[in-house]
């Protein structure tokens, strides 16, 4: 799913949404233990709480692709035939109606939780016309293609509130409030099937994580049966420490920049164009940053076949995992540079009567703690 059909379909969770008929939830104690089990209707809630829950499903479809917002794909073989796809599709056609089915998938959601407190588990189903875009004779405004279905889950830790102090109206004083428990964001979700191309890709989720490190296998294969995507945290660090082991000594500041730009140019481009698809880290596109550098083909050559090796097919490491266009950092054990990326190359490194040196050309308006201070010429 791109940026614009994520917004899209995030716009679906609205209070005033009439094709959202009803939510499920699945209250489960640190035991794992079910506390409650409910089904809302949401015409008959006051608006206050029917916004609320649209914000936990909102906060599933948001956050940075690729980082947060995940695909999950099914293998071709487990398409309508593994018991995760079977369940996933007969909640989704039969609008969560069935009780039975529900509590098989929210006693899936249990087995395969990771989180060591108490949680609210929810499930929403949605059918949406999806309008037509551009222009054609003899269509009628807002009239669709074609009719998306699909369910939404938010999984949230239930968390106790601290003790504070309210004001009281009554006596005009303020008073301690007792503790509650209190739903908090979700830390994990998914929408199913994935709205891929304004359609239903049947074959894939999109699956949300609030912090990018973590992947949840215990939720992944227990919901989809599948292998979870590799973090975000996981994919920098790999990429990073592949370009560092196979150009060895030839990994100079300068390779480092011609890397960092490339990337981030691609990453400018596709903000550009929101219906582009998350980019991808192409090895030809750091085999030609490389060679601007100078790099020996041999390293090249090396370099490309390990990132073919680790990252070729469906695992490649996304782009925005790979480099971050709004930071350069250049580090030694003792001092930390932040600089600008638009300015990056006013930083190399040197070495001066055999010792190694960082180097920064400054003009004007150099401070330090605050003060203005002169570069002083040579005094001979």
């Amino acid at each position: 799913m791109n940026a614009r059909e994520i917004s899209e379909l995030k716009r679906r969770f609205s209070p005033d949404n009439d094709s959202l008929t009803c939510i499920r939830g699945c209250y489960v104690s640190t035991d794992k233990e079910i506390v409650s089990l409910f089904r809302l209707p949401l015409v008959a809630l006051p608006e206050e709480e029917r916004e609320r829950y649209m914000t936990l499903f909102r906060k599933v479809l948001s956050g940075t692709p690729e980082k947060n917002l995940v695909p999950v794909e099914f293998a071709a073989e487990a398409v309508g035939s593994s018991d995760e796809h079977k369940l996933l599709s007969a909640l989704r056609n039969g609008a969560l109606e069935d009780d039975e089915l529900a509590q098989v998938f929210f006693q899936r959601v249990i087995d395969g939780l990771d989180m060591q407190e108490s949680c609210l588990i929810l499930l929403a189903h949605d059918v949406y016309e999806v309008p037509f875009r551009g222009a054609s004779v003899g269509r009628d405004p807002g009239e669709g293609d074609e009719i998306f279905t699909y369910i939404a889950c938010a999984v949230c830790p239930v968390k106790l509130t601290k003790a504070e102090l309210v004001y009281r109206a009554e006596d005009n004083l303020f008073h301690t409030a007792d503790s509650e428990w209190a739903v908090a964001a979700p830390e994990f979700g998914f929408v199913f099937p994935a709205f891929d191309g304004r359609s239903a890709n049947i074959s894939s989720a999109l699956c949300y994580t609030k912090d990018p490190a973590e992947n949840h296998p215990g939720l992944v294969h227990a919901v989809f049966g599948a292998e979870p995507p590799i973090p975000a945290a996981e994919q920098e660090a790999s990429f990073r420490g592949l370009l560092q082991e196979t150009l060895a000594e030839e990994c100079s500041m300068e390779v480092v920049q011609s890397v960092h730009e490339r990337l981030s140019e691609q990453l400018a481009e596709q903000k550009h164009d929101r219906e582009a698809p998350p980019a991808k880290v192409s090895a030809r596109e750091i085999r030609q940053a490389l060679e601007v550098c100078g790099v020996p083909e041999e390293r090249v050559q090396a370099f490309e076949e390990r990132y073919q090796e680790e990252f070729g097919g469906a695992a490649s490491v996304s782009t925005v995992n790979a480099v971050d266009p709004k930071r350069f950092e250049v580090r030694t054990p003792n001092v930390v540079i932040k600089v600008d990326p638009a300015h990056s190359d006013l930083v190399e490194t040197r070495m001066i009567n055999g010792l190694k040196y960082i180097l920064i050309r400054a003009e004007e308006g150099v401070e330090v703690n605050g003060v203005s201070v002169t570069i002083q010429a040579e005094r001979y």
